[in-house]
């Protein structure tokens, strides 16, 4: 599994990053509910969420021209 951050205002020019790979599903869940207590509020620009091993990451303004 991997730990993405995502925009938190689902903004598609905003650019995904990878917090982490390589998880097990616990482990993965772990590291983002952390992650967003630590970092996340309502002015965050982003927030983690789980996603699949294959899941490709959003490139923003990349991806929509």
């Amino acid at each position: 599994m991997k730990v993405v951050l995502i925009s938190n205002f689902n903004d598609e020019a905003v650019p995904e990053s990878l917090l982490a790979d390589e998880l097990d599903q616990a482990q993965a869940y772990m590291m983002a509910d952390e992650w967003n207590e630590k970092n996340c509020d309502d002015n965050s620009t982003y927030y983690a969420v789980v996603k699949p091993d294959d899941y490709r990451l959003w490139r923003g303004m990349a991806d929509l021209v």
